[in-house]
């Protein structure tokens, strides 16, 4: 059987591509149960994100034009549109590809860790459509494996690499335990969902999300357990806050000097941590001259992105050495599995002989025969029986010149050389 990837993604092809490829979850029963009779395709799971649309696939042989064929006519497009964007992948390189992705090393982001979780669905969704068998099986069992020590034994995900990322990560180095502290979000747009995000899943203790538009703020602060509110009403919220991040679309700012010194007098000067993500920005400048008040803006954070994508494309070269020998240990497997049938048949052949000798062996004993001369007829007849073959074709290997067959001999039976 032959391993094979076939798929399109953020590199090889553009957004308004990737969106007719995509496989919903309401496509996907459709979709493995149309597979499952494309000739040749004996395994297969499904990938889909909004990144990449992925096919990993048990070929009975080596022709991945029907798997093509089928792609194309089950997203109503061209195979000739299509073909272009298409990357594939065979065997050795199929590993390698499922390893890179599920470790981020493939991602738009290098190293962002949601991928492995989609990873981890297209598996539970292929095996419960059963198209899942044991080469399949044993590729994503191994893939999330690597996936897990990739994450242990390198920094490939532990770096801030985006805004909000490096925001949250800023907030982190500053308070030492999140579960006591409030942060104060300011807007409600596509960067402060993913300061939310973040600061929910590192365990801070409330958030509260000001907007202009209320009801967007409500529905972004609801999916973290927040609270929302007017960006009227900031000045009455502003000394709950031990962290402040904003980033909105104001030509004005959101904050000024004022406000914050009121907000410090109400917390008794306990340190305040604010980001001003925002261009124009949301903070006045002069907030960062107060004493309790760490200001930092999106240029501060520049210097730490650059700074983790540095640490991160060096993580990614230890990565990458951990899934070239992870690789080879999966090659190691696959071709094992060649071995399978012939210890199978090796082993039936060796059961019949013996089972034959046995029987004549009891009809010996069965006339009141010697035992010892029984036991000593049984190991000739074995022995013979089991050298005879290897001893034919061994004569025959160095009647032909074949010295290649007689050094395997010697390795296969443990011969020492003279």
């Amino acid at each position: 059987m032959t391993l094979f990837a076939l798929g399109i993604n953020h590199k090889t092809a553009p957004v308004e591509i990737r969106e007719r490829v995509a496989f919903t979850p309401e496509k996907l029963p459709q979709a493995f149960s149309e597979l499952q009779g494309t000739t040749g395709v004996n395994e297969v799971a499904i990938l889909s994100t909004c990144n990449r649309t992925e096919l990993y696939c048990g070929l009975a042989g080596d022709d991945s034009a029907p798997l093509r064929d089928w792609f194309s006519r089950f997203h109503e497009l061209n195979l000739a549109d299509v073909e272009p964007y298409f990357y594939a992948h065979p065997d050795r390189h199929a590993v390698r590809h499922i390893l890179r992705v599920a470790s981020g090393l493939d991602s738009m982001v290098l190293g962002e860790p949601q991928i492995l979780g989609q990873m981890k669905q297209a598996y539970s969704t292929a095996n419960n459509a059963g198209t899942v068998g044991q080469l399949l099986n044993r590729l994503f069992q191994h893939t999330f494996s690597v996936a897990k020590q990739v994450r242990t034994d390198t920094a490939i995900g532990a770096s801030p690499v985006s805004v909000a990322f490096a925001a949250v990560s800023l907030s982190k180095q500053i308070f030492t335990d999140l579960e006591k502290h409030t942060a104060l979000l300011i807007g409600a747009g596509e960067t402060i969902e993913l300061v939310a995000r973040h600061l929910h899943e590192s365990g801070v203790g409330r958030i509260i999300v000001a907007n202009r538009t209320v009801e967007k703020a409500h529905t972004l602060a609801s999916e973290f357990g927040g609270y929302a509110i007017a960006l009227s009403e900031i000045p009455e919220h502003l000394h709950e806050a031990d962290m402040v991040i904003s980033s909105t679309a104001s030509q004005l700012p959101i904050l000024g000097k004022g406000a914050v010194e009121s907000a410090l007098k109400r917390r008794k000067h306990r340190p305040m941590f604010m980001v001003d993500i925002a261009v124009p920005r949301d903070i006045e400048s002069q907030v960062g001259e107060l004493e309790d008040v760490y200001l930092y803006t999106v240029d501060d954070l520049q210097e730490i992105i650059q700074e983790g994508l540095r640490s991160r494309q060096e993580a990614a070269q230890q990565a990458e050495e951990i899934i070239d020998t992870q690789v080879g240990h999966f090659m190691s497997w696959l071709q094992s599995l060649g071995a399978v049938d012939t210890i199978r048949d090796y082993r039936s052949s060796v059961e019949a002989m013996r089972d034959e000798v046995i029987q004549k062996s009891l009809a010996q004993l069965a006339r009141g025969q010697s035992p010892e001369l029984v036991v000593q007829e049984l190991a000739r007849q074995l022995s013979n029986k089991l050298m005879h073959t290897p001893c034919s074709n061994m004569k025959q290997a160095g009647y032909d010149g074949r010295a290649e067959l007689l050094a395997a001999a010697r390795e296969l039976f443990n011969l020492k050389d003279n």
